[in-house]
Order: structure tokens, then C-alpha cells, then sequence
């Protein structure tokens, strides 16, 4: 399952995950963000339940990322959201 990460040893470890998340009702509205479980985040924008996306229900997901290191999924969200790192997005992952 995508969502989950197991260890070589068959239990699980938690992953991080930076995500874009595009809305499928308001052209050029786009999220980025940072979760450990994707699957109820996804359903928290989709329900209203955060503050700037509930403005533009629903939302897909584009892409996203896994990391085992949540200061690296926060660093990279950071980056994301950065000029340079909106260059990026743009040309890479939107």
C-alpha cells in the first residue's frame, strides 16, 4: 500500500509525506502540505476542515513524496513553498 512503509523486518515505521494537492473546482488553486497519514488528510481538506482549502472543494492529489525523516518532509515542504522551490514544483511536479 502506498501510504504505508514496512521495514525489512515486517513491521511498520512511520512515513512522512509532502504532498500537492490541486483543486478539481478552481483552476490554478494548488496546496502544498505535510502529513504522516495522507489518507486522512486528503479527507480533511475534502471535508472543510482546513482553513484556505476549504475554500476550494474538492481537491486530488497530484503527487507526493515519502520520507522516514519528518524534519526532511518539513524541510522540503519549506522548500517547496520557497521561489526557488515553486520554480521547481512547476517545472517538475505539477
Amino acid at each position: 500500500m502506498p501510504f504505508e512503509a514496512v521495514a525489512k523486518e515486517g513491521g511498520k515505521h512511520q512515513m512522512w509525506h509532502v504532498y500537492l494537492l490541486e483543486s478539481e473546482a478552481v483552476k490554478g488553486e494548488r496546496y502544498i502540505g505535510v502529513t504522516s497519514d495522507l489518507k486522512r488528510r486528503l479527507a480533511e481538506h475534502n471535508s472543510g476542515k482546513s482553513g484556505h482549502t476549504s475554500k476550494f472543494l474538492p481537491w486530488r492529489i497530484v503527487t507526493y513524496m515519502g520520507f522516514s525523516n519528518p524534519a526532511r518532509a518539513a524541510s522540503f515542504e519549506r522548500y517547496l513553498k520557497s521561489g526557488s522551490g515553486h520554480a521547481f514544483a512547476n517545472k517538475r511536479l505539477w
